[in-house]
């Protein structure tokens, strides 16, 4: 297990090698929503991109150093396609989002409560874990792993909203899966993109039985189509229900 954790140290193990053989709170939506698309590859785009160098500057800096960035208006133009090409790139960062991002930063730092458990003595980054939960192994990265508490960095577009973008996104089913995985209650840490608002929210009771009940429908669904003996064909999966 120790060795398997080590190597979900690697970006590219968690997400396309070893770390495949595991569900994530990534999965979720799609065994409940469209289990057709489970474990297919998403595009990077410009919210993964963002959401990305935004992590890296305040968990691994040293990554958010490397990142390129150009400084036009739009994704579009040869000056842009020159720029993809010159760094071996999907989509590309822009200078004004870059700097975007380094301004929230700053603005989460500069809120003592937030800085203290940010930058809390002896807490750890990007910390993978595995464990086997209703039966099924399941992985997950902590943002932050602190002393009492997991800490969860996001951004919003809505900050009045993301008591709603819990149920929404699954991030109920991801606070449950991290608690059970690190046995530590998850807190978010979230930042409006636009206002500038900030948020500190922990996760009620009620929201981790409705993410454990997420869990809990979506290996039935794992199950049922991917498991070691599925019982379904998946070419075969429409929605049935009653208007």
């Amino acid at each position: 297990m120790k060795d398997i954790i080590k190597l979900l140290q690697d970006d590219r193990e968690y997400y396309d090698g070893v770390g495949k053989n595991y569900l994530s709170n990534s999965n979720i939506g799609d065994l409940l929503k469209n289990p057709k698309n489970f474990n297919k590859k998403q595009k990077d785009n410009k919210n993964f991109l963002v959401g990305r160098y935004f992590h890296q500057l305040i968990l691994e800096p040293e990554k958010a150093q490397e990142v390129p960035h150009i400084d036009l208006a739009t994704r579009r133009g040869k000056a842009y396609d020159s720029f993809l090409e010159e760094h071996g790139l999907a989509i590309g960062l822009l200078t004004k989002e870059k700097l975007m991002m380094e301004s929230l930063v700053d603005e989460i730092l500069n809120v003592d409560d937030f800085r203290d458990l940010i930058r809390e003595d002896g807490v750890q980054y990007e910390v993978p874990m595995i464990k086997e939960i209703h039966g099924e192994m399941w992985k997950g990265k902590a943002d932050i792993v602190g002393s009492e508490h997991l800490l969860d960095l996001k951004t919003s577009s809505s900050i009045e909203k993301f008591r709603w973008s819990v149920r929404d996104y699954n991030y109920d089913s991801q606070a449950y899966i991290y608690q059970e995985l690190f046995g530590k209650p998850l807190v978010f840490l979230v930042i409006d993109k636009t206002s500038r608002m900030m948020g500190m929210y922990p996760v009620s009771e009620e929201s981790l039985e409705r993410g454990e009940q997420k869990v809990i429908k979506a290996i039935e669904q794992y199950r049922k189509f991917y498991g070691d003996n599925p019982s379904e064909d998946i070419n075969q999966f429409y929605f049935y229900e009653e208007v």
